[in-house]
């Protein structure tokens, strides 16, 4: 019997209606369950052929425990090693080399200074910055955000300098990143699972939460074909199973605002009945189709271009 787990904090519609789904199916030899964790043993496999991972982000002892799983043979929806070294500046970074149009952006400094250093410890940074130049390159408005992390926290809009240096004063020991603001005619959020499934989901972020997908942008064939393969390369070169990628189009450009979602809001209040339903269906079919693939003790995670390219010796991009 191959079993495929899913790991879940709070959220509860999209974790049971998965569940459900699969072993609705009734594949012979495969089941679906929450993962049960009673203890965690070095190197010990976690009896589990899948496990589809929604929470460990936020729970250090649960990203430990799912490395310890990829490293017994567990296939991790998504892979835990990658997702614990990533953050969404250097998928910027990555995506001016790829092709595809992000905001300009740069990277700053925490303004408290971190636990356990002194202002020895930042004798290769240049103080003041050069705020000129920085100010110069991204314009105002602007938006400010942590490097890290997801869910609208301490994200700012600003205006001017002056609010700039106020805001920052507020972020403490959070590294943050200062983006050009792109006013965009039309904003999209698209689901991409397995690397090859997308749904390309009208989405407002200027309406309250509960309204964002209520949205009536409608892309042409072209603009759709468009979004599909951006969404597509960004999700290859990263090696994420399930993620989300936002594009604002401005000017007939769709460019890649927030693209580092590997444990996207899913919730069948926020995305609406007809996206969960879309949702729900093809993790269920996506995570069936690895559990058959799945080999004992083999290396079953995904690993983006990026990472593939660098240990084959090959141009990374």
């Amino acid at each position: 019997m191959k079993k495929i787990g899913m790991l879940f904090g709070k959220e509860r519609s999209f974790p049971m209606a998965f569940i459900d789904r699969v072993n609705s199916k009734k594949i012979d030899g495969i089941i679906a369950e929450p993962v049960y964790i009673d203890k965690v043993m070095q190197g010990e496999p976690s009896g589990y052929a899948v496990i589809f991972d929604r929470i460990s982000q936020d729970v250090p002892f649960y990203r430990a425990y799912l490395k310890n799983a990829a490293l017994c043979g567990t296939t991790v929806i998504n892979n835990p090693f990658w997702w614990s070294a990533d953050e969404k500046f250097f998928n910027n970074c990555l995506a001016t080399k790829i092709g595809v149009p992000v905001p300009k952006t740069v990277i700053l400094p925490s303004k408290d200074l971190p636990t356990d250093t002194s202002d020895e410890s930042f004798s290769n940074l240049a103080y003041p910055l050069d705020w000129e130049g920085i100010f110069k390159y991204i314009g105002f408005p602007a938006y400010m955000k942590p490097f890290a992390g997801g869910g609208w926290k301490s994200v700012y809009q600003l205006n001017s300098i002056e609010e700039f240096f106020e805001k920052h004063a507020e972020t403490e020991q959070l590294v943050m990143m200062l983006q050009e603001e792109i006013k965009f005619d039309e904003y999209y959020r698209c689901y991409c699972i397995g690397g090859k499934y997308v749904r390309i989901m009208p989405y407002e972020p200027r309406n309250p939460h509960a309204l964002r997908y209520v949205a009536d942008f409608k892309p042409s064939p072209e603009r759709y074909k468009l979004m599909e393969d951006i969404v597509l390369r960004i999700c290859h070169y990263l090696g994420y199973d399930f993620n989300t990628v936002e594009l604002a189009i401005r000017d007939g450009v769709p460019y890649a605002i927030d693209f580092c979602n590997p444990a996207p809001d899913a919730e069948v209040t926020s995305v609406g009945q007809e996206n969960f339903d879309w949702v729900v269906e093809t993790a269920a079919n996506y995570a069936i189709e690895k559990a058959m693939e799945h080999k004992d003790d083999m290396d079953n995670l995904t690993w983006g271009t990026y990472i593939t390219n660098s240990s084959s010796k090959k141009k990374l991009y």
